[in-house]
């Protein structure tokens, strides 16, 4: 190799976080010979297949991402959970595939898990046989590949197509509803990008249900707890749904109540403390100036938080039902949940 040839060499793996693939090798005029030498000395490793690193070391998250992206064509962007990860929507978890998009026409196929074998770890100070290597690969492709990626370093789905991408590879339309609302509010993903998205690019399941999601956020729903409190309370129990974010001022400052259902004549406030809410001290004085405020309106109001909604829908709801009768609401109906059915046949004698 001429001193012109591993300087390009060199120009290419600074660039690739010290990765190659056999394509840029080859031409670069470097002989699968010698990749195979470098490889089986343990100088050099195969991550993925056609994609080496000049180095015997770890791989790191950084080098995983982008033999990836060099496994998946010039083409391939980081998306789905892969994407989430490195928008910050979702923990990272090392040993998850990384999952890429490319158009459809490109001949790259999922990967498995690359793992040192017996041959190499019997050669190399560096290896032991059944190390991971590489979390493996999972392709996906997209028609609409050249409209939904995002330039950065590493380029990825935007965070829409991200959000969406996720919620249709739930198992069930309900997991994808959650799904879609945790990362659209914890990710503050402006709803109109999401609206834009789903009409541009069609969700190829869970069409109806992740509608259904994108009305219920536009309702002013802004987090899973939220959710959950409007459907497994107030829907499910035949409670009047209350006006979301509903603004009120103190000490001087515009705050947001959860659930107000002053619409239904009924000055009753209900809010929802997350399980990570009160860990913030201004958080925590916030609230408290909220519930003074209240109080000082002659206005009633409860406080839940994540178990009580989730794990005790009907207790909650009982509840609030109490208190906006006390108020002078009158149920237009029957109670609906078929739990509080069963719960009161059982307490029968």
């Amino acid at each position: 190799m001429t001193s012109t040839q591993f300087a390009a060499l060199k120009d290419v793996v600074d660039a690739q976080f010290g990765l190659i693939s056999h394509t840029q090798l080859r031409a670069l005029g470097f002989p699968h010979s010698r990749v195979r030498h470098r490889v089986e000395s343990g100088l050099w490793q195969a991550v993925l297949h056609g994609v080496y690193a000049v180095s015997s070391g770890p791989i790191s998250r950084e080098m995983a991402l982008e033999a990836a992206l060099l496994f998946g064509g010039g083409a391939a962007v980081l998306s789905h959970h892969t994407a989430a990860e490195e928008w910050g929507m979702i923990r990272a978890e090392p040993a998850r595939p990384v999952h890429i998009t490319v158009p459809y026409g490109r001949s790259a196929v999922t990967q498995p898990p690359t793992v040192v074998g017996a041959g190499l770890a019997s050669t190399s100070l560096c290896h032991r046989e059944g190390t991971v290597v590489h979390p493996g690969v999972v392709v996906h492709r997209s028609r609409a590949h050249e409209y939904i990626a995002v330039d950065t370093d590493q380029p990825r789905t935007s965070r829409a197509d991200t959000a969406l991408d996720v919620a249709i590879a739930e198992p069930t339309a309900r997991d994808a509803f959650t799904r879609l609302i945790a990362l659209v509010t914890n990710a503050r993903i402006p709803l109109r990008d999401i609206r834009r998205r789903m009409e541009e690019r069609r969700p190829r399941r869970y069409r109806k249900t992740l509608l259904d999601a994108v009305r219920l956020l536009a309702d002013g729903v802004q987090s899973v707890l939220e959710y959950r409190y409007a459907t497994d309370v107030e829907d499910a129990h035949g409670l009047p749904r209350a006006r979301r974010q509903s603004p009120v001022v103190v000490d001087g400052r515009t705050l947001f109540e959860d659930c107000d259902y002053s619409d239904h004549g009924v000055p009753l406030i209900v809010r929802l403390d997350g399980r990570r809410a009160h860990a913030m001290a201004e958080v925590a004085f916030r609230d408290r100036r909220r519930d003074n405020a209240a109080e000082l309106q002659g206005r009633p109001r409860l406080v839940y938080g994540f178990d009580e909604v989730t794990k005790n829908p009907c207790v909650v709801a009982q509840e609030v039902e109490t208190v906006l009768v006390r108020e002078g609401w009158s149920r237009p109906g029957e109670n609906p949940c078929r739990a509080c059915e069963w719960s009161r046949s059982a307490q029968t004698p």
